[in-house]
């Protein structure tokens, strides 16, 4: 598989585990949602108290696992290196995901200030290995 191949399935099937490194360098993992920004990086939205987070601004390496909705069948696995997009730059971002992965918002306003609220971040992770690229 290729990184173009990874893209077009992430951006049909949102649903993700993230593994981050915890301090001791133990996989700590998160259930998801992602989607590819018009870059070609995969984005994730979520906290700035995260734990997910924290991990990531000590060690910026991730790794994703997404899958179909259906669960079983295909799924696509993509190393790389997070970027953190704080707020206030990470708004239009956080907007632009919302729209690909749930599409309007009723209340743009609204959806604004809770991201503010919630301390919301965006993560962009680059596509450094994508697979499976075999299978068993």
């Amino acid at each position: 598989m290729d990184a173009d191949t990874a893209r077009d399935f992430i951006r049909k099937n949102h649903h993700a585990v993230l593994a981050t490194y915890r301090a001791d360098g133990s996989p700590q993992m998160s259930p998801v949602a992602t989607d590819v920004d018009p870059d070609g990086m995969v984005v994730v939205s979520t906290r700035e108290t995260a734990m997910k987070t924290k991990n990531l601004r000590r060690d910026p390496r991730a790794s994703l696992c997404v899958m179909s909705d259906g669960f079983y069948g295909q799924w696509v696995l993509v190393d790389g290196r997070a970027a953190i997009v704080s707020l206030p730059e990470a708004m239009e971002g956080l907007v632009e995901y919302y729209r690909r992965v749930a599409g309007e918002h009723p209340d743009w306003d609204e959806y604004r200030a809770a991201m503010e609220r919630e301390r919301r971040v965006l993560l962009r992770i680059s596509l450094d290995r994508v697979g499976p690229n075999q299978s068993g």
